[in-house]
């Protein structure tokens, strides 16, 4: 447990000794600031991002779950974790990843592009059923067809999100249109402007201000150059 202030020079120890600060908040009691360890969160992470989590700290303990996660911008190493108390008899909203199953029809047969919408749903549901993710068979899918929320079958859990919205599409691939050449059209031919010499012809003063190219010489008639004025004796 850490002291509730969190100075900023005790929170990069705390991540540089491999713990990450954290906040257990919610069920109407007082927010605890914890550490917790960085490589058990990201194995914890990567195999179940919703499980149910027991976390035991001086003068107490709480069941949460993750509720949000902040992210270093560069590094992308986790800096910041809220962990949310949960009742088990009580249903909680979480977000849950949606996987699509099978190859469709609609691409494998009708060349078509699959769109993949949504790829998080929000649901309602006991904690001890939260699914890991909701898989979505996509194999009778044909082109210029689409899949929607009420098309989900999420288990136990109760899906939140507006029923209508689309899921995952089959649409057909644009075609690129080529611009062919119009016919007599060439290269714009340039001309010089009359009573004026060619850029770098042999002679050409450089502009005011501006240095000549090393090995250069001035152009006939033009000064050779600024010099300091001598004082007189």
């Amino acid at each position: 447990m850490r002291d509730r202030a969190g100075q900023r020079g005790q929170l990069s120890a705390f991540r540089a000794g491999g713990r990450i600060p954290a906040v257990i908040y919610g069920l109407d009691k007082a927010p605890v600031n914890v550490t917790v360890d960085e490589k058990g969160m990201i194995a914890l992470i990567r195999s179940n991002p919703n499980a149910i989590i027991t976390i035991k700290y001086q003068g107490g303990e709480d069941v949460v779950i993750i509720k949000a996660t902040q992210r270093h911008p560069v590094s992308d190493k986790y800096r910041h974790f809220d962990f949310q108390r949960i009742s088990l008899t009580e249903k909680i909203k979480v977000k849950v990843h949606l996987k699509l199953v099978g190859e469709c029809v609609g691409s494998k047969v009708e060349g078509g592009l699959v769109e993949h919408t949504m790829r998080e749903l929000n649901i309602s549901c006991l904690p001890t059923e939260i699914p890991h993710e909701i898989e979505l068979d996509i194999t009778d899918l044909h082109l210029n067809h689409s899949l929607r929320v009420k098309d989900v079958k999420p288990g136990k859990a109760e899906l939140l999100d507006d029923a209508n919205l689309i899921v995952v599409s089959v649409t057909a691939p644009k075609e690129e249109k080529v611009e062919e050449p119009v016919a007599g059209a060439g290269e714009p031919e340039v001309v010089a402007a009359k009573g004026k010499k060619e850029e770098g012809a042999e002679g050409a003063a450089p502009a005011a201000g501006a240095k000549p190219a090393p090995g250069a010489k001035p152009a006939a008639g033009a000064p050779a150059g600024d010099k300091k004025a001598e004082p007189k004796k």
